[in-house]
């Protein structure tokens, strides 16, 4: 493979862009499909991965520039893993990531009203795709385990890191 010069953070998520182009090479020329006037594809797959995939394949066919592109999102365990995959339309449909954020912590306290052992677990999941041709691309897995806040908690970060603290913390990924 040769060496990278530019790349494509394939996302239309501001928060996304931020901390992928903060993570990669300063001395590499990052590109979004803002910059190149390029729609998202429609995110049909049935997992974290297999949306990853789908989107880093599309931008790069699009571009033939490497791209790299995620899927993420929010599973909680009483809620059969939901938001999952529809993280973000979850979002949509409650106006905003905040509202959204507030929905989960109702719903997850409604679940536990009247259990003895409470069940706030939950975890975030994402998926990572590295395309570098028509036909090659690398993709990882990363899974953090914690729970859900009683509140929305904390300024940083974006979407549901107000409601999720990692296991072996105390505070939330927004007061990070």
């Amino acid at each position: 493979m040769k060496k990278i010069q530019k790349i494509l953070i394939g996302t239309h998520n501001i928060g996304k862009i931020k901390e992928i182009s903060y993570l990669l090479n300063k001395k590499i020329k990052k590109l979004t499909p803002f910059d190149l006037n390029i729609k998202s594809p429609a995110e049909t797959g049935k997992s974290f991965k297999a949306n990853s995939e789908l989107k880093a394949k599309y931008f790069f066919k699009k571009t033939k520039i490497f791209t790299i592109s995620d899927d993420s999102g929010l599973c909680v365990d009483c809620l059969d893993g939901k938001p999952g995959i529809h993280s973000a339309r979850w979002a949509k449909k409650y106006k905003n990531f905040n509202e959204a954020g507030k929905k989960i912590i109702e719903l997850v306290k409604n679940k536990n009203k009247k259990k003895k052992i409470k069940n706030f677990k939950a975890k975030f999941i994402c998926s990572l795709t590295f395309c570098y041709n028509s036909t090659k691309k690398i993709t990882t897995i990363g899974v953090i385990e914690g729970k859900i806040s009683e509140k929305l908690l904390g300024k940083k970060g974006f979407g549901y890191d107000p409601i999720f603290i990692p296991s072996n913390s105390k505070i939330t990924f927004g007061q990070m």
